[in-house]
């Protein structure tokens, strides 16, 4: 298959950007699996610890003939996407039992709910929260009880921060284990509306919350195509899901019988045959790539352009956000679901879903097939779709049309000619813009600022007028060492009614957005944060500043000599409470946006 000049481009140019530090990372997993930690070298002492509640399994794992598989688990019942996974321990031994392993929960990890905490001030633990859950799950592998990992989790910060911490261990074969999306509620669109009408006062908190509840109703992913469900796009583009495994509603057969295969199929990776399949050579230069075409082609979450760099670190793998720009030129749109059309993940999912996605991809020479993926020969594998076929879990080849082009297309007949994100840059900094969503009329937009360092304060002003006029909102101060990089999707619906009203708007900040951020214009994770010195710290209200998604511009329309001459704003003073206070010195040695905003692979070297 011939390759597409530009991914075979930048691939190289990773590859050859990363050469040092895959290497030592090579090397680093090597000598674990060689001379680490692991049961034949444990103490009696440190082995009878292992296995002394193990039950029905003790002497299976005892005596060391057999694969025993650490379960990472991200449960918790609050978070309905997570919910589902109580049962899923227990379920998986029994499965192990059947292939002649054993397993056991090697730890848990915290799971917050973005949807929770949005807009509240505990959304300030939300970034650095990956990172403690890649320590979480270093902490659960430390063990040396293992030969096998599957890592349950879906959610927001949660897959990376698994993915960063057992990349630690990638001498592990590892499987990812998906929960599934909740079934379709209310219509993604019925459910901004009432949000807008709700920040115009025109109906009130009991019906904003009928509307909300309808909307995320039962256990299983949130079904717009947010960070959540991009983590779980990703995981099939880079081949460590079972094939078609992601979108597969809770509480069904199929659901069961994947988790089942996905147990199965980690027997037969462990580095005792001929079939090895390490997670640190399944994660590579190319299946990263085809991570970033994966969110390029369906218009995934702009919190990737951090998780990724972050993830990719952890392998020994450097990427920054001109490889990611330089692909989004390249690689088509193909899948149009909310935020960025009407559809939801079931509905992507019934028009071909990731099957069909993999298979376009690669026949149009966007992804590397020629990877290591946990199944089977190469990605192409994955263009399959799971089936029951007389009780029995089936894998049938994708679908040859889609069956609603309202949702996905092929590469030949795109929603549009290029990728969902744009590089901007210019004297405010780089940033990142999600486009899919945005009306190509309002991909340009000058206006005068007005600048904020809450996000609350820009409410305000809303509901007092002040923002009623052509405007760029700014909000600053709110990058990984300020006070943590939170999302600032609060601001989607008051925003959403400005430009309803005809004016022209555009958000700037150096924080997040929600990955399911849509229709205004926003330039966000700006780098460097004004925090550590970045010149949208210079940026006064009236200034002129122009976005531009079209030629990649952000820029402060100031004479260069007053610009110069400026001195910056003065940050506000750290908050307390919510725990915050906790996380001080994540934010202090956080590094940019760009490289992840992780305190942690930065203090490590990676």
């Amino acid at each position: 298959m011939s390759l597409h000049p530009v991914v075979e481009k930048v691939t190289a140019r990773i590859v050859a950007r990363s050469a040092s530090a895959r290497k030592a990372y090579l090397d680093l997993i090597d000598r674990a699996r060689d001379e680490g930690v692991h049961r034949p070298t444990m103490s009696c002492g440190n082995l009878a610890h292992g296995f002394a509640a193990s039950g029905d399994d003790k002497s299976t794992i005892r005596s060391g003939k057999a694969m025993n598989i650490g379960i990472v688990t991200a449960y918790n019942d609050m978070l309905s996407a997570h919910q589902p996974y109580g049962r899923y321990p227990e379920q998986i031994k029994i499965f192990a039992r059947e292939a002649g392993a054993t397993a056991q929960v090697a730890g848990g990890v915290p799971a917050m709910c973005d949807g929770v905490t949005q807009g509240q001030d505990s959304m300030e633990l939300s970034l650095f929260s990956r990172d403690v859950i890649a320590m979480s799950t270093a902490v659960a592998l430390s063990h040396g009880m293992f030969e096998g990992a599957l890592l349950l989790g879906i959610c927001d910060k949660i897959v990376p921060g698994l993915l960063i911490g057992a990349l630690r261990f990638g001498h592990l074969p590892t499987i990812l284990i998906p929960a599934g999306p909740m079934p379709s509620g209310l219509a993604n669109k019925e459910k901004v509306r009432v949000r807008q009408l709700f920040a115009q006062g025109k109906v009130g908190r009991e019906e904003l919350l009928e509307a909300e509840s309808a909307s995320y109703h039962g256990a299983g992913t949130c079904t717009f195509f947010g960070t959540a469900n991009s983590n779980q796009m990703m995981m099939e583009m880079m081949g460590l899901h079972m094939p078609g495994s992601s979108f597969v509603n809770p509480g069904t057969k199929l659901r069961q019988e994947l988790t089942r295969a996905a147990t199965h199929q980690l027997t037969h990776n462990g580095w005792a045959g001929d079939n090895y399949r390490p997670l640190g050579h399944c994660i590579d230069e190319k299946a990263i790539v085809n991570a970033i075409v994966g969110l390029l082609a369906t218009g995934g979450s702009t919190n990737h352009v951090i998780h990724l760099p972050a993830i990719a670190r952890s392998a020994g793998i450097l990427i920054d956000w001109d490889d990611m720009d330089e692909l989004s030129a390249a690689v088509p749109l193909i899948a149009s679901v909310y935020p960025n059309g009407s559809g939801d993940v079931n509905h992507f999912t019934a028009a071909g879903g990731m099957p069909y996605v993999i298979r376009e991809l690669i026949d149009a020479g966007l992804a590397h097939y020629d990877i290591k993926t946990v199944y089977g020969l190469s990605l192409s594998d994955g263009a399959k779709q799971p089936v029951m076929n007389d009780d029995q879990l089936a894998f049938v080849d994708a679908l040859e049309q889609s069956a609603d082009d309202t949702i996905l297309r092929p590469v030949n007949n795109p929603f549009q000619p290029d990728g969902g994100m744009k590089l901007l840059q210019g004297n405010l900094g780089r940033a990142t813009m999600k486009v899919s969503a945005v009306d190509p009329a309002r991909w340009t937009i000058e206006a005068p600022a007005r600048i904020f360092h809450d996000q609350n304060d820009v409410v305000t002003a809303f509901k007092a007028g002040e923002l009623d006029r052509d405007v760029i909102v700014v909000v600053r101060f709110q990058g990984p060492a300020a006070n943590g990089m939170p999302e600032l999707h609060k601001l989607t619906a008051p925003l959403g009614v400005l430009q309803d009203k005809g004016f022209k708007v555009a958000f700037v900040t150096d924080g997040r957005m929600s990955g399911a951020s849509g229709k205004i214009p926003s330039a966000i994770h700006i780098s460097p944060e004004a925090f550590h010195g970045g010149p949208l710290g210079k940026l006064k209200d009236g200034d002129i500043v122009r976005v531009c998604a079209a030629n990649g511009e952000l820029t402060a329309l100031v004479d260069p000599a007053e610009w110069e001459a400026r001195e910056q704003a003065t940050a506000p003073p750290p908050a307390m409470g919510t725990g915050r206070e906790l996380f001080a010195m994540m934010r202090h040695h956080s590094d940019p946006a760009e490289k992840g905003g992780s305190a942690m692979l930065a203090e490590a070297g990676l």
